[in-house]
């Protein structure tokens, strides 16, 4: 049986995040980008993707190294809302987290985004109370 893709779109990791997360493909969405880097965050071990997706000046000196360490472990995803105006992107999430003592937690950020030269770049985000 194929694995389902941690981001909760219901296809197949290798079908959903996994093309962009090995550079075979290209984001095309503030969603898609949402989704493949919460993968990366989940997974653990994609810190050249979540590197290469965010925008180098508010990086703030991150390494790949870093980010390809899970320190969270990831439960799921919820797409609250999403737009485009030009190159211009924002995504609303809610992100599930536990802990290992077994409280559930959550991240609900408004994260926008920036696309130069043809790829969407996260820039930043503001959390959001629930």
């Amino acid at each position: 049986m194929k694995k389902s893709c941690p981001c909760g779109s219901r296809e197949t990791f290798d079908a959903c995040c996994k093309p962009y997360l090995d550079g075979t493909r290209r984001v095309d969405t503030p969603e898609q980008l949402v989704r493949s880097r919460y993968t990366a965050y989940a997974l653990g071990g994609y810190g050249d993707f979540l590197l290469r997706t965010w925008f180098p000046v508010t990086a703030k000196g991150l390494t790949a190294a870093e980010l390809s360490i899970a320190t969270q472990h990831w439960t799921g995803l919820e797409i609250r809302g999403s737009g485009v105006d030009g190159n211009a992107g924002w995504v609303e999430f809610c992100a599930t987290y536990g802990s290992a003592a077994g409280v559930s937690s959550s991240l609900h950020e408004k994260s926008v985004f920036s696309r130069v030269a043809g790829s969407w770049l996260y820039i930043g985000g503001e959390v959001l109370t629930s």
